[in-house]
């Protein structure tokens, strides 16, 4: 077993290296409380609209999860979970006077149904850091199974706010809250976002950072030259069962040993 955790450790650190990926972390493996993989790899989702993937796919992936909101209405997490769905991040938050209505009851229901949670923001330019990052604490309770995260995109069809700061303000303004987050929570958030944005802000520089990276036609290496990445958001029409309709679905960028180890420092 020790031999196993050391091995994934290893694997741990390689997947995160990089010039702009996060720091591998020092850890004993007798510290991980939990290193089981999770009960079903490589799901067999369906897809409304699916892509034909040349090269490596999502499929080659084997610890797939959701992302969800409001809009997806309740979900029958025991089912979903029993179908593959390894994790979740779940909207709670936009700008600093929104709270997405079935936050609340998909956190509990993916906690009663053991899937690993976290909760993500939505970001609101015509509001500073400090008040979103505020305003998610407030909503937010403590206990998360995953790290919580930033959603940084542009919102050319918001009716209230379609700023797109430069890059330096966008990557202070980041940093900021995740900052602020981290201190809190006591784990630092993921970044959130999409393939224009990511190059319009170069959001990439941000230190000790990890990224979940929309890419629904390409895989991450070729769509994001460079990036490291720790999630990929590969679909928005995946059909999964115990969903009502559509869902984004996304993938876990390692092994379920990784996936196990990761979890478990962060």
């Amino acid at each position: 077993m020790r031999k196993a955790l050391l091995l994934a450790v290893i694997a741990l650190a390689l997947v995160s290296c990089g010039r702009r990926g996060p720091q591998p972390q020092a850890v004993e493996p007798q510290a991980f409380a939990d290193t089981t993989p999770p009960s079903i790899i490589y799901p067999a989702f369906g897809d409304a609209d699916p892509h034909e993937w040349e090269g490596r796919h999502p499929g080659h992936y084997p610890v797939h999860g959701l992302d969800v909101s409001r809009w997806q209405g309740p979900i029958d997490w025991r089912t979903a979970q029993k179908s593959g769905v390894s994790f979740a991040f779940i909207k709670a938050t936009e700008g600093g006077d929104f709270t997405d209505p079935m936050f609340d009851e998909h956190r509990r229901g993916a906690q009663g149904a053991g899937v690993p949670w976290g909760a993500y923001h939505y970001y609101y330019f015509c509001r500073p850091a400090h008040e979103q990052a505020r305003w998610f604490i407030q909503n937010v309770p403590k206990g998360a199974d995953l790290p919580h995260v930033l959603d940084m995109e542009w919102t050319p069809h918001s009716k209230t706010c379609t700023l797109r700061p430069d890059g330096r303000t966008v990557r202070a303004e980041a940093k900021k809250f995740l900052d602020i987050l981290e201190r809190h929570y006591g784990r630092r958030p993921i970044v959130y976002t999409t393939v224009d944005f990511y190059r319009d802000t170069d959001i990439g520089r941000l230190p000790k950072t990890e990224f979940w990276l929309r890419s629904v036609a390409g895989h991450p290496r070729n769509v994001y030259p460079s990036a490291i990445w720790r999630f990929w958001q590969y679909t928005g029409t995946g059909l999964v069962p115990g969903v009502q309709g559509k869902v984004d679905i996304n993938t876990f960028n390692g092994t379920p040993e990784t996936w196990a180890l990761w979890k478990a420092t962060r």
